[in-house]
């Protein structure tokens, strides 16, 4: 068995060198993406339904899960009085339309064919964010997401699935271009 000492302290020596350079990297670049660095507190105020269709438990739905979102995964803490940012808005429109007469085909045990239809949920948020720290980022901004589901879905399964598949998406929107601002 022939080792060769040169060869084992040469890696030894670059495996040294890589765990340096990359705990120095780590230590200068945060691997977070957040935007958010002097900013310390934040108000998220109700975002009122004022759409023509009223889903009655939206409101209070959507502005809880925007609050749990910047709460939980950001290291602000929530205020009501001087916040370094504000996030406010509106519901704009709750609305559900058909979309196919005739989308999917099912045949019978007797050889008829059943045709489904399926309907087009859509919810648009209008947004005012205010970083008091950095006006530069300020806006207002229209946000929208849509899901579409089988039309045999009652009311109930609706309210409960497709507005919170579509919330989370608006939610996840305006989460990223106030803190990952890419």
């Amino acid at each position: 068995m022939n080792i060769n000492i040169k060869n084992i302290t040469k890696k030894l020596k670059l495996s040294w060198l890589f765990i340096i350079c990359l705990g120095f990297l780590h230590s200068c670049y945060s691997f977070t993406g957040s935007s958010l660095t002097d900013e310390k507190t934040v108000q998220i105020n109700e975002f009122p339904n004022n759409a023509a269709l009223v889903n009655p438990a939206l409101s209070q739905q959507f502005s809880t899960d925007i609050q749990n979102r910047f709460l939980q995964r950001t290291t602000l803490k929530g205020t009501k009085e001087n916040p370094d940012i504000l996030i406010e808005g509106e519901i704009t429109d709750y609305s559900i339309t058909p979309t196919t007469i005739s989308s999917n085909t099912t045949t019978t045990s007797t050889g008829g064919v059943i045709n489904e239809s399926q309907n087009k949920l859509t919810i648009t948020v209008k947004v005012h964010y205010e970083n008091k720290l950095h006006p530069e980022l300020s806006f207002d901004r229209t946000y929208s997401d849509e899901a579409v589901f089988n039309s045999s879905l009652s009311q109930s399964d609706i309210e409960t699935s497709q507005v919170k598949i579509v919330t989370e998406r608006i939610i996840n929107k305006i989460f990223n271009d106030i803190v990952a601002n890419w």
